[in-house]
């Protein structure tokens, strides 16, 4: 989906974005970064690319009008009149500074890039990168003096580690653009102010996203639901986990009803999952599909999240990777406790 493979590095501008919270203000540049070193270029594109591995996109949004998306509006002006390029990198600047309120919001320095020749969906096209590096590493420095090693430190930027970025595409802008977006550390509530408050995306509801949401809403149905069913053994949800992904694993498409069928079976929990599955939805101001093309990508990235486990007491913690049905449960009379059998070929 995304191809970086003759992507040029037109324009780069960096910028200092301080926490508002401590009144540290921003620090503008007034020229553009001369990259003069190809080494350096590479290590940017590094830095700035790696992380954009899925293929979920996203759309600039607002409730009643999408002119009011101030970044949308930056970018229009920049992708319509290049020469701009600078004036409205201080602009989203203003912008980012004006959303980084929040205490545990730490500053650092905001990149703003223009891309040229970058393919999306086999467009070719011109986009913006906004990035931002909050944290720092320190690194240990070997040097030699006179007949002598010895070691010093320096903090510095890791280029394997991207704080928070997003690619703005030419294409699509009536739809508010095609945005991927990148956030490493949204853990809490604070982090979200980088894809909600700054960028104010929504997913673009195509097939990775389809596909990824129905994965989501059976891993949380399992863990949030299921799991308080008192009459419903750990194992009995654990299978169902494991259907659901043996579901997605076998077919191209996917069908509402008969994915219901074959992996809830039962008529009180296929009643509870649709019950669940419009929350999910409602909550998350987007529309179901009862119908799509499985994504082989949002599947698996979706996989990881699919841990199974069974938790026995304080003594053990049984992760369970293929088959559920391998793990039996049964009742031990003499010690009057509850045991697992596992079944396996060899020992790894």
């Amino acid at each position: 989906m995304l191809n970086f493979t003759d992507i040029k590095l037109n324009k780069i501008i960096v910028h200092h974005i301080g926490s508002k919270s401590r009144n540290e203000g921003i620090k503008f540049s007034k020229h553009l970064l001369n990259l003069k070193e190809d080494i350096i270029q590479t290590m940017l594109l590094q830095y700035f690319l790696n992380p954009f591995k899925t293929e979920a996109l996203y759309h600039f949004t607002d409730n009643d009008n999408i002119e009011n998306n101030n970044i949308y509006r930056f970018a229009s002006e920049v992708f319509n009149d290049p020469n701009c390029f600078n004036k409205e990198s201080q602009n989203i600047a203003k912008h980012l500074y004006s959303k980084s309120e929040h205490p545990k919001i730490n500053g650092g320095e905001f990149y703003i890039v223009y891309f040229k020749d970058i393919v999306v969906e086999d467009e070719i096209t011109d986009a913006i990168g906004l990035f931002k590096s909050e944290n720092k590493d320190t690194y240990l420095k070997v040097y030699q003096k006179n007949e002598d090693f010895e070691i010093g430190s320096d903090e510095g930027i890791n280029i394997n580690k991207l704080d928070k970025g997003c690619l703005i595409f030419n294409t699509d802008k009536e739809n508010g653009y095609l945005v991927a977006m990148v956030d490493n550390f949204n853990k809490t509530n604070e982090a979200q102010y980088w894809k909600d408050d700054f960028l104010r995306l929504k997913p673009r509801e195509d097939n990775f996203f389809h596909t990824q949401s129905m994965l989501n809403v059976c891993k949380d149905f399992c863990d949030q639901v299921l799991i308080d069913d008192e009459e419903l053994s750990k194992q009995s949800q654990i299978l169902i986990k494991d259907r659901s992904l043996k579901y997605f694993g076998a077919r191209e498409n996917f069908n509402e009803k008969e994915f219901e069928a074959e992996v809830m079976q039962e008529p009180e929990i296929i009643e509870a999952f649709q019950h669940y599955k419009q929350k999910y939805f409602d909550d998350n101001n987007t529309e179901q599909s009862d119908e799509f093309e499985i994504s082989a990508n949002a599947l698996k990235f979706g996989k990881k999240n699919f841990k199974s486990v069974l938790k026995l007491d304080k003594n053990f913690h049984v992760y369970i990777h293929g088959n559920p049905e391998l793990a039996q449960k049964g009742f031990d009379d003499d010690k009057k406790m509850n045991y697992y059998k596992l079944f396996f070929n060899e020992e790894g």
